[in-house]
């Protein structure tokens, strides 16, 4: 059993992650599919490493990290889509956590698309 005191840092801790999944479409939203394909392909890796580089980066404020459910891609998973206002989506497949950290400092914080990451940049035939 834990104490009162570690509860209560425990409790602040999380609360501090769960407001940054917390969803406001004026902000920037990166949402993670977690579905059964994603959660196997190595999906909640990638969604730990997003939720705590963008707190550590100082980014709560203008970037909302999430998950959903099937995005429809499995053969790409883990996918990652960044949807940022007036702009159009960006959706990342194959993700790790090495290429989520690497989102994060070039398009979340450097404003510059990881193409070769995209699902643009897949051979699709």
């Amino acid at each position: 059993m834990k104490s009162l005191e570690e509860l209560r840092a425990i409790r602040e801790k999380m609360q501090g992650q769960v407001g940054l999944r917390a969803e406001d479409h004026a902000h920037t939203r990166v949402v993670v599919g977690m579905a059964t394909c994603g959660i196997a392909s190595g999906a909640r890796p990638v969604l730990n490493t997003l939720s705590r580089l963008v707190q550590e980066k100082g980014l709560t404020g203008k970037v909302a990290v999430t998950q959903t459910g099937c995005i429809g891609l499995c053969q790409y998973e883990p996918i990652v889509e960044v949807m940022e206002p007036g702009k159009p989506k960006i959706t990342y497949i194959k993700m790790d956590s090495e290429k989520a950290a690497e989102v994060v400092e070039r398009h979340l914080i450097g404003g510059h698309i990881v193409e070769e990451y995209t699902l643009a940049s897949a051979d699709i035939k």
